[in-house]
């Protein structure tokens, strides 16, 4: 069983996709998620172009990941600039990345009508950019940008580029189908020749496909099997145009079809856990025919199918859904969804209590009805749980809110929200002010708490999501908010759902401070196994 090197470039790559943008806790809370199923590279996005990449590497450097490599990427120096004087290069070394994945010219039409510089000042581009990394100490992996184009253009220019790279001590040279043209049989043969190209440095070659013409995952398959080690995409298939390889169905099948060893031991099984969770940080609705993770993966409606299905669901179903924690749903049927649930609240060693088992998948099953989604919600699904485990003491009663908005003669916006609530015996009437609804209410909220609740002033909202769940009712629609907060031990989240966004956002917001309190009361008692962090990582 041959490993092979899975290199996730979601965070850089997936994020120059139409409508997604990661905030900065986004890109960290995805980073961690996937070095917990053993990414072997996590891709944080180029320091140099903004601010928000080049804090991500700062967040993350006192962090240790045993599996995971955390991976800078840049280009290769300017023309006629050193590289040790290089913009870029210094932006990558002041990362800290322990990788830097460099990438560089492959087609001879690039170098001299889009860099605009000779074909030998390319080669020595490539070849002082690999160099000066690895004297100074990181490792580096060479992107071999439109490596199939160049290849079929000019195959003696394109083999000197990547020997460049690898004589230089790049450790792998990948292969990139930047323009997402080329087809399978023509990836494997190219493939083929890299490798022989590069038998003198013994490098190896890697893949990195774009699904132009929906061959990404094909591509990235054909590769390996022709003797590529690693496999570049990302989670879901983000990704400029029409997206990168889908890693979730690269893994899948590298390990389920053709017995390649990747990832982490179970990581196979937190698959479509992983693929809903990133479409939820990205804001972006999940497509429900996704192969192996999506919706209607293994979803049946009426007839034959169902009724085969029922005696034997290999007649219509490629492999078991539950390999890649994904589940079997018959479309007509009230026991949809089930599966899954049962997977959350397994989380919480409840098994051995099948009436509480009952209540909770009843209760969730009611509200994902209702629009709910408790993949990104992890605050709000352990509230959901103790709640029906009567195990749950709310820490303040909700009397009444009110938001006001108002605008003056030049465009001046106020908002003020007031809230009024019980906190024991006493009634706490609040007044404030705020950037926006939730803003104001969240102020509101913690002026009435905070004398009771003083740990509430280390919380923070660190993101805020709003989605419409059913389109189709217009302005009278359902939308679902999801709010990200912080203190200094934990991220969690918190959902709610109404045809009113400042109702969705109250019910959010006010799981996000419930949940705080709990978990720091659970923490006092010495009663928490890491809180939040420890629903996040068990999760993934």
């Amino acid at each position: 069983m041959r490993r092979i090197e899975i290199y996730d470039t979601t965070l850089r790559d997936g994020s120059q996709g139409e409508g997604v943008s990661f905030s900065l806790q986004d890109k960290v809370l995805v980073a961690r998620r996937l070095a917990e199923l053993g990414f072997d590279y996590v891709e944080g996005g180029y320091p140099l172009s903004n601010e928000k990449d080049a804090q991500f590497f700062q967040k993350l450097k006192g962090e240790a990941f045993p599996h995971t490599r955390i991976a800078a990427f840049g280009m290769t120096r300017r023309k006629g600039v050193a590289a040790a004087d290089d913009p870029g290069m210094k932006a990558l070394i002041e990362s800290g990345a322990p990788t830097v994945t460099i990438v560089g010219k492959t087609w001879d039409f690039h170098v001299t009508e889009v860099l605009r510089v000779s074909l030998e000042e390319n080669l020595a581009m490539i070849g002082e950019t690999v160099g000066y990394f690895r004297s100074q100490g990181r490792e580096v992996i060479y992107d071999a940008e439109h490596f199939f184009d160049g290849w079929k253009a000019n195959p003696a220019y394109a083999a000197q580029t990547i020997q460049a790279a690898a004589a230089a001590g790049a450790r792998i040279v990948v292969c990139c189908d930047t323009n997402g043209g080329t087809l399978p049989e023509q990836v494997a043969e190219r493939i083929q020749a890299a490798i022989a190209a590069l038998a003198k440095t013994k490098t190896p070659v890697g893949i990195h496909t774009h699904n132009d013409c929906e061959l990404a995952v094909a591509n990235s398959l054909a590769a390996v099997d022709a003797g590529a080690v690693q496999v570049q995409g990302t989670i879901n298939g983000l990704g400029e145009r029409c997206g990168n390889a889908d890693l979730v169905s690269v893994v899948a099948n590298l390990a389920l079809k053709k017995g390649y060893e990747v990832l982490q031991p179970g990581a196979l099984e937190k698959l479509t856990e992983l693929s809903r969770y990133v479409y939820e940080l990205a804001n972006l609705n999940h497509r429900p025919n996704q192969p192996f993770v999506g919706a209607s993966a293994f979803a049946h409606k009426g007839g034959m199918h169902v009724h085969a299905v029922n005696r034997a669901a290999h007649s219509y179903e490629h492999m078991p859904p539950e390999l890649v924690g994904n589940e079997r749903r018959v479309l007509v049927s009230e026991l949809s969804g089930r599966s899954n649930i049962e997977a959350l609240t397994a989380k919480h060693n409840l098994q051995h209590d099948r009436a509480l088992m009952e209540q909770i998948l009843g209760r969730v099953v009611a509200l994902e009805n209702a629009g709910y989604q408790f993949e990104a919600a992890e605050g709000s699904f352990e509230l959901l749980v103790q709640r029906c485990a009567d195990k749950f003491t709310s820490h303040f009663e909700r009397l009444s809110y009110h938001v006001n908005v108002e605008a003056d003669s030049a465009g001046e916006i106020t908002t003020e929200a007031t809230v009024k609530l019980k906190i024991g015996d006493r009634i706490r009437h609040e007044v404030a002010e705020g950037d926006g609804p939730v803003n104001a209410l969240d102020a509101a909220l913690r002026k009435a708490l905070t004398d009771v609740y003083p740990n509430l002033a280390d919380m923070q909202l660190v993101d805020y999501k709003v989605r419409v769940i059913n389109s189709e009712a217009a302005t009278a629609a359902g939308v679902r908010v999801v709010i990200e907060s912080r203190d200094d031990d934990d991220v969690w989240g918190t959902i709610g759902v109404s045809e009113n966004v400042i109702e969705a956002s109250w019910i959010a917001l006010v799981d996000s401070i419930e949940f705080k309190l709990m978990k720091d009361e659970r923490k006092a008692a010495g009663k928490v196994e890491g809180g939040a962090g420890k629903v996040v990582a068990t999760s993934s």
